[in-house]
């Protein structure tokens, strides 16, 4: 049951690359307006992830707070910042990126595969851990991703490709989930304490999300019914993962 539970949550996830889809029927306009919206509630859902569900699971795993679970968490957010640097991840949640070149798009296919397969391990560990938090880390991870793979997809289209190719360039770049999942799945039932070192390590991931890359994204709109709106939306995400809890 673990691995179906597993590869359905990862599946789940990776089916989200084909959202551009909804551009072929939606104005632009509506778009830009609905996804400022949806990178405010992944901002609630991540960081309510990591402190509701990744880190007092990890310091029950450790019988009790230990510096290095701190430490953990900061290799996290180091690891993702030299990650984004040096692979230069585009997390783009609107399609105003610079240099709209062929380059720019193989490279964001490359920088995409390379993000969803560590998302891919992400959500094989939480399963290994527990069902509750499993679902609760697909479903943070998921609220990124809506944002996230529309942002890919206005590249990949500025990028000069076509409606149809960016999609299945999307979807293929995604697949990278469903081979991570698959390796923890193997490799961690025999690694034994090492899949309880990426707990932290994945709340430091999110945390890092949520405060580099999609809170700057929520001061592009700076009037006060925007701010409004985007800090209820944050509050539902956190909302969301605080119901997940006490579901669990």
């Amino acid at each position: 049951m673990l691995w179906l539970y597993a590869l359905t949550a990862v599946v789940i996830i990776s089916l989200l690359s084909f959202i551009g889809i909804v551009t072929f029927a939606v104005k632009q306009k509506y778009i830009e307006r609905v996804l400022l919206i949806l990178v405010a509630f992944s901002v609630g859902a991540l960081l309510g992830d990591s402190f509701f569900h990744l880190l007092p699971e990890a310091v029950e795993k450790a019988g009790g707070f230990k510096i290095q679970i701190a430490l953990l968490v900061l290799l996290g957010i180091i690891i993702f910042f030299s990650l984004e640097k040096f692979l230069r991840w585009r997390h783009c949640h609107q399609d105003q990126c610079e240099d709209h070149t062929k380059e720019l798009g193989m490279m964001n296919l490359v920088g995409d595969a390379a993000h969803n397969l560590i998302d891919g391990v992400l959500i094989g560990a939480s399963f290994l851990i527990s069902l509750p938090l499993g679902i609760a880390t697909t479903v943070a991870i998921a609220a990124h991703e809506i944002p996230h793979e529309l942002g890919n997809y206005g590249v990949l289209l500025h990028s000069g490709y076509s409606k149809r190719q960016a999609l299945l360039y999307n979807f293929y770049s995604a697949l990278t989930a469903v081979a991570g999942t698959i390796i923890v799945l193997i490799v961690g039932v025999r690694a034994g304490n090492i899949i309880y070192y990426l707990v932290p390590i994945t709340a430091g991931n999110f945390i890092y999300i949520a405060m580099s890359d999609l809170i700057p994204e929520l001061h592009h709109e700076d009037n006060a019914q925007s701010s409004i709106v985007h800090f209820v939306a944050i509050l539902t995400g956190i909302a969301l993962m605080l119901l997940l809890l006490y579901l669990g």
